[in-house]
């Protein structure tokens, strides 16, 4: 495991287009399905990461408490399952099941677009607005395993709760602290390490 940080894409990013299956259901999803929403939060995870599964049933609260308030939710991992079979689509689907999420959970299988995102670490987040344009990337909270601090989403909640109500968001975000991505070998991006 190495210990790693988002790159804190820089706000005001537009959203890098995708499009990807769903694990669980199949189905294409980009940013076209979620064309409704008043906001949109990307997430990378991965199945098998210490840090996503200290958070993972946070996540799960997460979109029980904001998609009735217009936030759209996708999941998408990147890692190589080549060498991380843990984190193959089977065993995404299995995770978003067992802990009943209620999004889409994708599978990048060329990376491409973790590297547009410029992902770095499991969990990575980015929540855009309803223009899709980036307005957080930065920590869920401040807890980390074995930390003693209790999850409760503070930092990505409030980004949340600013850009429902039309609010702006504090600019002064701590990064993602996390895993990194693991990478298929000569694919790791120039910003890799970056912090």
């Amino acid at each position: 495991m190495v210990l790693t940080a988002s790159t804190m894409l820089q706000l005001g990013t537009a959203a890098p287009r995708f499009q990807l299956p769903d694990v669980v259901s199949g189905q294409l999803i980009s940013l076209e399905t979620f064309r409704d929403r008043k906001a949109l939060l990307v997430m990378f995870i991965c199945q098998h990461c210490p840090f996503v599964k200290h958070v993972q049933n946070e996540l799960a609260q997460l979109s029980q408490d904001y998609s009735e308030n217009g936030l759209g939710i996708v999941a998408i991992s990147a890692n190589d399952v080549a060498n991380y079979p843990n984190d193959s689509p089977e065993n995404l689907k299995k995770m978003a099941e067992d802990l009943s999420f209620d999004f889409p959970v994708c599978y990048d299988a060329t990376q491409a677009v973790a590297q547009r995102y410029t992902a770095a670490c499991t969990p990575d987040f980015f929540l855009f607005d309803g223009d899709r344009v980036l307005v957080y990337r930065g920590q869920l909270d401040d807890s980390r395993p074995s930390s003693g601090v209790p999850v409760t989403g503070q930092d990505l909640r409030a980004a949340l709760n600013a850009v429902l109500s039309n609010q702006p968001v504090d600019s002064n975000q701590k990064p993602s602290i996390g895993c990194n991505i693991k990478w298929k070998p000569g694919n790791e991006p120039a910003y890799f390490g970056a912090s």
